[in-house]
């Protein structure tokens, strides 16, 4: 199998495993499943960017520049929550421009994820991002 079918086949792999840990038979997180999305939010992105997600996070006080209310990207995208553009700029691989991080304060969360990746081509990394994914996009002010 070329890479490339490989990478897409691993991405389906990933949001299965999502699906079934999440929502399997028919219970999500709010029915005492484990939110896997919100557990890594609350573990990576909740000291700058705040439990809530709108960048009053802990660590706020000691940034240079304010963190993105990550509630409001699909505001700011014309209703639609941008999902690539997200994917790139948490794994950091992209050609994505990281407009208010400027010079890049924010972490590459999918740099620190490939170090501790156990997984074969980085089944981990994208199962990490996609969990947030998910969480960020159910975060999103209507």
């Amino acid at each position: 199998m070329k890479k490339s079918n490989w990478n897409v086949s691993a991405a389906f792999v990933a949001l299965a495993l999502i699906s079934g840990t999440c929502f399997s038979q028919g219970q999500g997180p709010r029915h005492g499943r484990v939110d896997f999305g919100k557990s890594e939010f609350e573990a990576s992105c909740a000291s700058c960017h705040g439990v809530s997600g709108k960048g009053d996070g802990t660590l706020r006080p000691f940034l240079v520049r304010t963190p993105s209310d990550l509630t409001t990207l699909a505001k700011r995208n014309g209703s639609v929550f941008p999902t690539q553009r997200v994917w790139e700029i948490i794994d950091g691989r992209g050609s994505v421009e990281i407009g208010p991080h400027g010079s890049r304060d924010m972490p590459i969360w999918g740099q620190i994820y490939r170090s501790e990746d156990t997984q074969p081509y980085e089944l981990h990394v994208r199962v990490r991002i996609s969990a947030l994914l998910d969480y960020l996009s159910r975060i999103q002010e209507k």
